[in-house]
Formats: structure tokens, C-alpha cells, sequence
């Protein structure tokens, strides 16, 4: 009898360790359909909503860090300033406005809002389109005498008259213009100048600067003599 009562303690006791295992076991991994706090306590913070709930999409909004880190390398800044229409610059001038038009028939054909640059009355200065950057002009509107004489452009995205752009080598642009002629930069060693006339027979011509390796670094259209301004309004 004695044996009997010592094999049902013996059983009594097997049981209950195997259920404290399970419940532990439980609560490492919860299940599917377990208790909802438990369950709770393994959403990160970081990841609740304004109310502090779980949401359910959030662990699916997280990325890996490889992720993270890839894409941060992709964004490009966009560029600053608006962009003149397509085929508005010519050897005419810009849209409407021809050369020799005045300040004001300038800012109509622009259309958006232009800041003029320091000048004495009568004198020679620019209109810039806004916003500005930080790091020079897009593109600029000379104006002399109250006149509309030449337009400067300095970014990559404009092209000239005939399809130049900032950043084109000397054999590409005169593959573009075959009756361009060169002439020695006034101030950049090595580098050139590369002067187009209008192919109508007009006064207007393009004038490409070209650095010490051939790339067209910025170009310019207008009229004599404000096209062949080396140093601008200066």
C-alpha cells in the first residue's frame, strides 16, 4: 500500500514540472490565437500608432538597413530654378522678346518672376529667374542700355540654338555647327571659345566657353557687342 501511495506522489509530481515547462515555453513563443498581451509585448514601440496601438502594416513599412542605406544614395536634388519652354531661346532672342526689346517685354516673355542684379541707370545688368541657388545662375537676361542684348546659360538641361549644351566636347558641338570658329579663351588657359553665327544671315550668334579639356562649361546667345562680352556686365 505503501509503494501504491509512493508511485501516485511520484506521477502527481512528473505532472506538474511538465505543465511549468509548457507554460514557460508559451510564453517564449507565443502561439496563434494565444493571449493578446503576450502577444503584445514583442510590438516595437517605435512601430505604434498615434494612439498606441500596433498597427497592423507597420513591420512590414521597416526596411533593412542594406535597404535603407541604398536608397539614400539614389536621391538626386532637384534642379533649382524654373526652365524656359522648348525652342523659346533662339538666335531671334527669347520667345517674343527679340533683341532689342526692353526690360519689360523681357519679364512678360518670361513670365514668372525675374531679380535684377545691381547696375547703374542705363547701364548694363541681368535679370535672374527665381529661386536662385546658392552656387551661381541657371541661366541670366543681359540687359544694356535698357535692351535686351544677350541671354547666358550655365546649365546642362538648356539647350542653345542648333542643340549645344553645357558639358559637350569641342568634336561634338562641331559636328552640331560645322561653320563654328574658334578663338583662344581671354582668361582660361587652354581653353576656347567657340563662336556660331545665326545660319539665317541674322546678327545673332552663340558663343560656347570650352575648359583646357574641350567641355563646354557655358554658352551664351545674343548680339553685337554684348555677346562677345568676355567678362559680362563687368
Amino acid at each position: 500500500m505503501r509503494a501504491l501511495h509512493g508511485h501516485l506522489v511520484l506521477a502527481g509530481t512528473l505532472a506538474l514540472t511538465l505543465a511549468a515547462c509548457t507554460d514557460r515555453s508559451d510564453a517564449r513563443h507565443p502561439r496563434e490565437g494565444g493571449d493578446p498581451a503576450a502577444s503584445a509585448t514583442v510590438v516595437d514601440p517605435r512601430l505604434r500608432g498615434d494612439d498606441g496601438s500596433a498597427t497592423a502594416a507597420a513591420p512590414s513599412t521597416v526596411a533593412a538597413p542594406s535597404t535603407i542605406a541604398a536608397s539614400s544614395t539614389v536621391a538626386t536634388p532637384p534642379a533649382t530654378g524654373p526652365m524656359p519652354a522648348e525652342g523659346a531661346i533662339t538666335f531671334l532672342g527669347f520667345g517674343p522678346a527679340h533683341w532689342g526689346a526692353s526690360e519689360e517685354q523681357v519679364r512678360q516673355a518670361w513670365g514668372k518672376e525675374l531679380d535684377a542684379s545691381p547696375g547703374e541707370p542705363g547701364g548694363c545688368h541681368y535679370l535672374f529667374p527665381l529661386p536662385r541657388s546658392g552656387t551661381g545662375f541657371r541661366l541670366a537676361f543681359m540687359i544694356e542700355a535698357g535692351r535686351f542684348g544677350r541671354l547666358d546659360v550655365r546649365a546642362p538641361d538648356i539647350a542653345a540654338p542648333g542643340g549645344g549644351r553645357v558639358g559637350m566636347d569641342k568634336a561634338a558641338l562641331h559636328r552640331l555647327y560645322p561653320t563654328a570658329s574658334e578663338q583662344p579663351h581671354k582668361y582660361v588657359e587652354g581653353g576656347l571659345n567657340l563662336r556660331v553665327a545665326d545660319p539665317a544671315g541674322g546678327q545673332g550668334a552663340v558663343v560656347f566657353e570650352l575648359d583646357p579639356a574641350g567641355k563646354a562649361t557655358a554658352w551664351r546667345v545674343g548680339v553685337p557687342p554684348q555677346v562677345d562680352y568676355v567678362e559680362g556686365c563687368s
